[in-house]
């Protein structure tokens, strides 16, 4: 599963999505093995490389000249940084703004090309030791939008879904990080934090106060004190502490 799952989301729509693969966590037991066949996937492609208006085709282009540019220069750090391409690196010299998509290696977990978005086909390959570190080194990211685990060990989907797992807005297991599930909700955290689309909670969004006031509680014509029977109860920064009562109130009880 983690091949086709990786190539899917690494390599589909030439890298340009907002959930596409950045990086990729490998336990050390298996990095080489994963390494070679995720290289062998995508040298299927090269010859797939092209015009998306032709049934062939798997990768189309970038979306300019701009985003070639930045590839280029992305790889190009990569590789003063220490890191080695195993596969791509390089633009294709045919019209229009078509590139190899690119596997590189021997990065260290927090350079700084490694933790940023480039929106092109570039793959890091991080070797680590176990989940825990795995863990650590994805939330180091500023950006938090969609993450993936692949496991046959429930224990480890727990810790993965808990609240010391992984901190992105969307927490996979064994499917890629990029695609939407239809009727779930859609958002990400930190840099990525924007609220949620899609979802039984969608609506919740178009509720926010931007600029009234920022407390839990908002009244008006009553007094500050006193509760509504039935109505949500809890604050909001240093007396922030999730609700009691209320409709929703369970939800408290669901967080990671």
């Amino acid at each position: 599963m983690v091949v086709p799952a990786t190539v899917f989301a690494a390599v589909g729509t030439a890298g340009q999505r907002c959930t596409t693969t950045r990086r990729l966590f490998v336990h050390e037991a298996v990095y080489n093995t994963v390494v070679d066949r995720v290289k062998r996937a995508y040298a299927q492609f090269e010859s797939r490389i092209g015009d998306p208006l032709e049934s062939n085709t798997i990768i189309g282009p970038l979306h300019n000249e701009a985003a070639v540019l930045k590839y280029k220069a992305t790889v190009a750090e990569a590789i003063a940084s220490g890191g080695k391409v195993e596969y791509g690196g390089k633009v294709l010299e045919k019209e229009g703004n078509f590139v190899l998509p690119t596997i590189i290696t021997g990065l260290p977990h927090d350079a700084p090309v490694v933790l940023r978005e480039t929106f092109a086909p570039i793959l890091y390959v991080i070797k680590v030791k176990d989940l825990d570190e795995a863990i650590k080194y994805n939330n180091e990211a500023a950006q938090g939008l969609s993450s993936s685990l692949f496991t046959n060990n429930i224990q480890n989907v727990f810790k993965w879904m808990g609240p010391k797992g992984s901190d992105c807005g969307i927490v996979n297991v064994n499917i890629p990080t990029s695609g939407a599930e239809i009727g779930g909700a859609f958002g990400g955290e930190k840099e990525t934090g924007g609220g949620r689309e899609s979802g039984s909670d969608s609506w919740k969004q178009y509720m926010r106060r931007p600029k009234g006031s920022d407390c839990g509680i908002v009244n008006v014509n009553i007094p500050t004190s006193g509760a509504e029977i039935g109505g949500a109860f809890g604050g909001e920064k240093e007396t922030g502490g999730g609700r009691e009562s209320g409709s929703d109130s369970w939800k408290q009880y669901m967080r990671r």
